[in-house]
């Protein structure tokens, strides 16, 4: 068991960080291009927060969260997902009294006891925005079309935008007892998770996954259908504003999303190619959240996009991350002295932003030239005491197969325009 990573983990092995790097590069320089700056938070927080703010009665936090009491005799919880985190430190940090709106992004690690399947994991990764401060149907439109953008710009294809409202508190108060009556005579023939439920948060049962319950909630009535008229005012701006942007949506009533703190706009982008794990992302309006969590009355939205299943999700489609490039010179030596000018002139090249690779292996010329080969070496150059005399040497150019002398003093300056 010491040599194997825990079931629902998963190493990012070299020969792939690259796609990870570049997905990540990509959307930080996205997000940025709409004003929002980075933030980090903490793997753990205190557990009372996740019950709070994501809510008692999800599946997150009834049955997924890594919980655990400290040596202090504190409940914490690693992360589950990246909101509440940022809300709390939303307030902790005073940022109500910043410039509004506060707009912010993030890439985390999170962590739930799921079932391991293709695309799912217990430790997995997150992109995720936070707009907060905003209520005007501008924001959702806006936090919409940051992953409409970033879709296009990795060249994703077919995903489709299904997005729903679910109302304000005072809709749901009233639709909670429309959707109790519907389920009253059907309760007791329901998984124990959702009896539960039913007089405590009814609306959750709509999104469990058991199929028998699936099968009773399927003709529930739709809450879209029961919103009132100022909720259903802003869901018909958001659409209006996503027309005008030119994203094509579907209206699905059956979205709630899996968290408590959601409110009106809920979105998901959903993929056709990477199994039943197929959306890729989700988010919606938060507009209570800051205030649950201890905070003065703020409007929230934000998404939260899974990295494993993007990743998926662009190997689904065939789309080529560029490959980081090889590295720019090997330098190879004979000898202590040459050795010793190796180390020194690695160093320059290093200094320069070239890649440069030096043997630490003490290998035989022919086994030097033979690793230079495998890393993809652009240019060679071995060195021994004659070439350290007469200060000239041979570089290969390993793509062409050309040789030819240099004076070791302008190595650097013709490496360097090669590069550029």
């Amino acid at each position: 068991m010491l040599t194997q990573a825990p079931r629902g983990t998963k190493d990012i092995l070299p020969e792939e960080i690259y796609q990870w790097n570049f997905v990540e590069k990509e959307f930080s320089e996205l997000c940025k291009r709409f004003g929002y700056k980075e933030i980090r938070i903490p793997v753990f927080e205190h557990t009372e927060l996740f019950q709070r703010g994501v809510g008692d009665t999800t599946d997150i936090v009834q049955k997924e969260m890594y919980t655990f009491d400290d040596k202090g005799g504190r409940s914490i919880t690693l992360r589950p997902e990246g909101t509440a985190g940022v809300v709390r430190s939303f307030i902790e940090h005073g940022m109500s009294s910043l410039p509004q709106p506060v707009k912010l992004f993030y890439q985390i690690s999170a962590y739930r006891y799921e079932k391991v399947q293709k695309g799912r994991y217990r430790e997995f990764h997150q992109f995720g925005v936070e707009l907060l401060g905003a209520k005007d149907p501008s924001a959702d439109a806006e936090v919409i079309s940051i992953l409409a953008l970033y879709f296009d710009k990795l060249g994703i294809k077919n995903l489709d935008l299904n997005i729903n409202s679910i109302g304000c508190p005072e809709c749901r108060r009233a639709y909670n007892e429309l959707l109790k009556n519907y389920l009253k005579d059907k309760i007791d023939g329901m998984c124990d998770t959702c009896k539960e439920r039913f007089d405590r948060n009814p609306m959750r049962i709509i999104d469990c996954k058991d199929e028998k319950c699936q099968s009773v909630v399927k003709d529930a009535p739709a809450l879209l259908d029961h919103i009132c008229a100022d909720c259903k005012e802003h869901f018909e701006s958001v659409l209006e504003k996503l027309n005008s942007i030119g994203i094509p949506f579907n209206i699905d009533k059956g979205i709630v999303r899996g968290l408590d703190y959601y409110t009106r706009t809920v979105f998901e982008f959903v993929s056709k190619n990477i199994g039943s794990q197929g959306t890729v992302c989700g988010g919606g309006r938060y507009d209570g959240l800051v205030e649950e969590c201890g905070g003065a009355p703020t409007p929230g939205i934000g998404f939260a996009l899974g990295v494993e299943r993007l990743l998926l999700e662009i190997r689904s489609q065939g789309i080529e991350i560029p490959k980081p490039e090889a590295p720019d010179i090997y330098i190879g030596s004979i000898g202590n002295k040459a050795g010793l000018v190796c180390e020194k002139l690695a160093w320059q090249l290093r200094g320069q932003n070239i890649t440069c690779i030096k043997d630490i292996m003490g290998r035989s010329i022919k086994a030097q030239m033979k690793y230079a080969d495998k890393i993809g070496a652009k240019y060679v150059l071995i060195l021994g005491d004659n070439e350290v005399e007469s200060n000239k040497a041979q570089l290969k150019d390993m793509r062409t197969g050309d040789t030819k002398d240099i004076n070791l003093d302008t190595l650097i300056d013709r490496l360097v325009k090669n590069k550029a």
